[in-house]
C-alpha cells in the first residue's frame, strides 16, 4: 500500500473506530512513517547523550540488497510480515521453511502481533506503536502470496490487469530485463500492482499457480478489521466485540478506493486529503497534513534537522529535555518494541527462527 492508504485512509478508519484528531492524527502519521524511517543507527548530541534508532523501510533501489540479515530486519516485522501459511502456531506448512515466511491477510500471526500492540496501550509509546502495527496489518491484505526475502518464490509471470494502459507501462518498464529475476525479494517482481487500490489483476507466480487479485475487495476488508482493531484498542481488551466501519462511511470509502485511479500515491493522497477536509466523512471536516522530512516534520521538531539522510560526520545534534517524550523517538521507541515482539517473540511460536 502508498501513502493515500497508510496515511489518509488510515485517518480515516481511527476517526471512525472513535479515535480523536490528535490520537487518529498520531496513528495514521506513524502508518505512513514506516516507510518513510530509511535511517537507521545511533543519533549523537553535543551533551554527550547518545539514541540508537532502527530503520523500518529501504529506498526502492535497495530492493536487491545483497545482505540478507539487513533485508529481514526490515522487510519480515514491517512489511511482509509472515503467516505460517494462515496456520495457527504449532501446525506447519506443507513446502518447506520458505512457505512459512510467505505473507497472508489477516493470519494468526498477524492476529498475536495486534494483540501485543494492544497490550502494550499503556506504554508511553503505545498510541505510536498501534501506528506501525495499522501499517503492517494493512500490508498483510497488499502484500499477501509475497515474502520479505529474496526467493523464486516471488517470482511473477504474465501478468495483467483491467487497465490495459497501466500494463503497457508496467511492460514498457521491464522492457530490457527479466523483473522477477531482478527484484526477487517480496512483491518487486509486479512492482505496483498489490498497492493500488483500484485494480484488479492477476499472475501466475513462482509455484505455477494463476493468482487472481481484486485490490479494492481486499483493501475494504483491511479497512474494516483495521476499524476493529482500533476499537478494540479504545476499549482496551483485545477480546472484546465490536464493529467494522460505520456502513455509510464503508460506502464511501468503497467508491473511493474503486474511483481514485491517479498514476501517484501522492495524487490520490491528494483527493483523500481533499474529501477529509470538505467533510466527506461523518466525523465532520478536518485539516490532515503529512510532513515526512524537512522543516515542519517530528525529525524536524525533536532534531532540529531539515536534512532527509543523516550524514554520520555531521556536528552532534543539540539536546533539549523534549526529545525524551517527542512524537519522533516515541515512535522509533515503538519500532523496536515492535521488531523485538515479532522476531523474538511471535514468529518463533510458528517455528519461524527468520532473522
Amino acid at each position: 500500500m502508498q501513502i493515500d492508504f497508510h496515511h489518509a485512509v488510515t485517518y480515516v478508519i481511527a476517526r471512525l473506530a472513535g479515535l480523536s484528531h490528535p490520537k487518529a492524527n498520531v496513528v495514521a502519521y506513524c502508518a505512513q512513517y514506516v516507510d518513510d524511517a530509511t535511517n537507521g543507527g545511533t543519533v549523537k548530541f553535543d551533551n554527550g547523550a547518545m539514541y540508537h534508532r532502527i530503520s523500518s523501510a529501504h529506498k526502492m533501489l535497495d530492493y536487491r540488497n545483497s545482505k540478507a540479515l539487513k533485508n529481514r530486519h526490515v522487510w519480515l516485522p514491517f512489511h511482509f510480515l509472515p503467516g505460517n501459511d494462515g496456520l495457527p502456531a504449532g501446525k506447519a506448512p506443507r513446502g518447506g521453511f520458505h512457505k512459512r515466511l510467505v505473507c497472508r491477510p489477516n493470519s494468526s500471526v498477524a492476529q498475536d502481533m495486534v494483540r501485543a500492540c494492544l497490550e502494550d496501550k499503556k506504554k508511553p509509546y503505545g498510541l505510536y506503536r498501534l501506528g506501525v502495527t495499522m501499517h503492517v496489518f494493512a500490508d498483510t491484505w497488499a502484500h499477501q502470496g509475497f515474502a520479505g526475502i529474496n526467493h523464486k518464490l516471488n517470482e511473477a509471470h504474465d501478468i495483467e490487469s483491467e487497465d490495459k494502459q497501466f500494463d503497457a507501462r508496467f511492460y514498457e518498464k521491464i522492457a530490457n530485463f527479466f523483473i522477477s529475476e531482478a527484484f526477487p525479494l517480496g512483491h518487486g517482481a509486479v512492482l505496483s500492482y498489490p498497492d493500488r487500490p483500484y485494480l484488479k489483476w492477476s499472475y501466475t507466480n513462482g509455484l505455477g499457480e494463476r493468482i487472481e487479485r481484486d485490490n479494492p475487495k481486499d483493501f475494504l476488508e483491511a479497512a474494516n478489521e483495521m476499524c476493529k482493531t482500533m476499537r478494540r484498542w479504545q476499549l482496551g481488551d483485545p477480546d472484546a466485540q465490536v464493529d467494522g466501519l460505520p456502513r455509510e462511511d464503508e460506502k464511501k470509502i468503497d467508491a473511493l478506493l474503486r474511483t481514485t485511479k491517479l498514476e501517484s500515491g501522492d495524487e490520490r493522497h491528494a483527493v483523500w486529503l481533499k474529501k477529509i477536509a470538505e467533510g466527506h466523512f461523518s466525523f465532520g471536516p478536518t485539516k490532515l497534513t503529512y510532513i515526512p522530512k524537512g522543516k515542519g516534520s517530528w525529525k524536524h521538531q525533536a532534531l532540529g534537522t531539515r536534512e532527509w539522510v543523516d550524514d554520520p560526520d555531521d556536528e552532534p545534534f543539540h539536546y533539549t529535555p523534549s526529545f525524551l517524550t517527542s512524537h519522533w523517538k516515541m515512535f522509533h521507541d515503538a519500532l523496536q518494541a515492535h521488531r523485538f515482539d515479532i522476531l523474538h517473540d511471535i514468529l518463533p511460536k510458528y517455528g519461524i527462527c527468520a532473522a
